[in-house]
């Protein structure tokens, strides 16, 4: 039964059938008896494999095609009607000349398959902040995924009544051919196409295709902010919760951090800390004039290797039920799961992530490095009380982050709001043996978003300036470094649940509770102002942590110039930036 009277969506949804040409079409609901069903048709056709339902329940495992295990950058477009609008860091075509290639591929490439028909909700359906969302679909694996990523529901519908104001999002598995996988959005047209790939990141369109590439465009439009940013709330002893927002590039500790465990000196004071979003956030002005945020997901999307007990034991107490495993490691012996990191006993009796038996004598690994799990928020147990509050919650500190061995100090703020944009426009991270290519180059990652921007990222600069004067009560911003380096390569920060403490001197400064001292890169704290109780630290490692070295910062300067001038073609860097880039130099002498 069609649940919809919508023509908008009637209309596209017979369009893509004519075009895709599937056997059937499925209408989901999101009720339970409807997924568990298709759960046990993927169950039947080795799509995904059930788990331990004792030690895991509700728990599958999904292996993707060997060439389809991550986000594809340079499959990734922009179509808008002139390259300017993209701008210099999105990959563009001219959208009639992208469609005309689509449409080929699209053609009959779900004869003998199922569509799916998915309505969802990014946001709590009703909230000010909600946008909608129908994906189209020939894979039970998105369908299953959407369901915990997203609020898959029927009342959508109801939601939308007539209007033709949701996201398209069309995804066809076709041969999973990478010379022809494409991930594509028409900011424009709120359309995303996604072919040839059947993994998460490709596939699932409400999470960084809508969340953030079209979001971000909607943002701009609107006068609202679409960030990659985890939300989260810190309480102290009195029962105060503040929250902030913070954006890291990957492999920096964003997901650790939005599930923070305090140290116990601050446990055994009374200090909790709250998880809102571990990803995106989605910023509006309130009617108090302060910035209000709400995580628009419902599930976590995460890296298995390397979550354990030790790194993060609020996401691993997540992923014990009602979790989808992508190409990890299956143990035989009780059809559990297993990834590097998890633990230091690798299975004996094994697949790995390919489906082939695995020694872990081999020196191979058995999990894809890039291997996943998706599992409902709700589960997290330092999931935020307000996670599913409409009004979202207010945001007093804003942090950027990146990976930087002697530049960057701990921790330092911005002057003012403008001085903020800047800071995160120059966010960056050296490369780590991890990367591909040469270890120790700096890569510029404004915001954490250069591969999530929807538009030309020079006008999103502007955008964040032009934010700054309607929010009334702006939030601080600040940039940390949890990972300086001494001169034998070794961290000097402890990292992990001791990041508490920056965390403490930031929201102090937010609400202006305590001094800072004035550097020609912003304001720092005092090294005594850190606590390190309990830590095998002492007030000279602090004064090493919180110095700023003029000589890497005036290289850094040179770099930034660099990644500057990819912004001269369209002319679309903002003059403000190019005043704090001179204001900085000069204050470095």
């Amino acid at each position: 039964m069609v649940p919809t009277k919508n023509k908008a969506i009637l209309d596209w949804v017979e369009e893509q059938v004519k075009l895709t040409k599937p056997d059937k079409v499925v209408w989901i609901t999101g009720d339970e008896e409807q997924l568990n069903q298709l759960r046990q048709e993927a169950y039947a056709t080795g799509e995904l494999i059930e788990l331990n339902q004792e030690k895991l329940p509700g728990c599958a495992l999904h292996r993707t095609a060997q060439n389809d295990v991550a986000r594809v950058e340079d499959r990734t477009f922009i179509c808008t009607p002139t390259r300017r609008e993209a701008g210099p860091t999105n990959n563009w075509m001219d959208p009639d000349e992208m469609k005309e290639k689509l449409n080929a591929l699209y053609d009959g490439s779900m004869k003998g398959r199922t569509m799916y028909v998915i309505p969802y909700s990014m946001s709590v359906s009703g909230s000010p902040f909600a946008k909608y969302g129908i994906e189209l679909t020939d894979s039970i694996y998105v369908v299953l995924n959407m369901a915990i990523m997203t609020r898959v529901s029927a009342r959508i519908y109801d939601e939308l009544g007539d209007s033709p104001d949701f996201v398209k999002g069309l995804h066809a598995k076709a041969d999973l051919d990478a010379e022809n996988r494409y991930i594509v959005h028409f900011p424009q047209e709120n359309l995303i196409c996604s072919i040839n790939s059947g993994y998460g990141g490709n596939v699932l369109l409400g999470k960084k295709c809508f969340a953030l590439r079209i979001a971000s465009y909607l943002g701009q439009k609107e006068g609202w902010l679409a960030e990659h940013m985890l939300i989260l709330g810190v309480e102290n002893p009195q029962g105060e919760v503040r929250y902030l927002a913070a954006a890291f590039p990957s492999a920096c500790g964003k997901t650790n951090l939005a599930m923070l465990i305090p140290p116990d000196v601050y446990k055994e004071k009374g200090y909790k800390v709250w998880c809102v979003g571990d990803d995106i956030a989605w910023l509006r002005v309130g009617k108090d004039g302060r910035l209000w945020a709400v995580n628009p997901e419902n599930g976590f999307f995460g890296v298995a290797p390397g979550t354990s007990d030790k790194s993060n034991p609020n996401a691993l107490a997540t992923t014990r039920r009602n979790t989808i495993f992508t190409n990890v490691v299956q143990n035989l012996d009780d059809n559990t799961v297993w990834w590097e990191g998890l633990d230091k006993n690798p299975p004996k009796n094994a697949l790995d992530w390919t489906g082939k038996k695995w020694d872990p004598e081999s020196g191979v690994k058995g999990a894809h490095p890039n291997s996943r799990f998706t599992a409902p928020a709700k589960q997290c147990p330092c999931i935020s009380p307000e996670f599913d509050n409409p009004e979202g919650v207010p945001i007093s500190a804003i942090v950027f982050g990146g990976r930087r061995a002697k530049t960057a100090p701990l921790v330092y703020q911005s002057f003012d709001w403008n001085h903020g944009v800047f800071v995160g426009s120059i966010m960056a991270s050296e490369t780590t043996a991890a990367a591909a290519g040469a270890v120790g180059v700096v890569r510029r990652d404004p915001m954490a978003m250069l591969p999530f921007c929807g538009y030309n990222m020079g006008d999103y600069f502007q955008h964040w300036l032009n934010m700054g004067q309607k929010i009334e009560k702006q939030p601080k911003i600040f940039n940390v470094n949890w990972f300086r380096q001494d001169e034998n390569g070794n961290f000097i920060w402890p990292g992990f649940g001791e990041n508490m403490r920056v965390l403490e001197w930031i929201l102090k400064r937010a609400f202006d509770e305590i001094d800072a001292v004035e550097t020609p890169i912003g304001y720092m704290p005092r090294p005594e102002d850190i606590n390190i109780e309990g830590l095998d630290l002492d007030l000279d490692t602090m004064k090493d942590l919180l110095s700023v070295d003029v000589k890497y910062w005036k290289e850094d300067v040179e770099n930034i110039k660099q990644f500057y001038a990819k912004f001269d073609e369209f002319n679309t860097l903002p003059q403000e930036l190019r005043d704090q880039l001179a204001a900085l130099e000069k204050r470095l002498g």
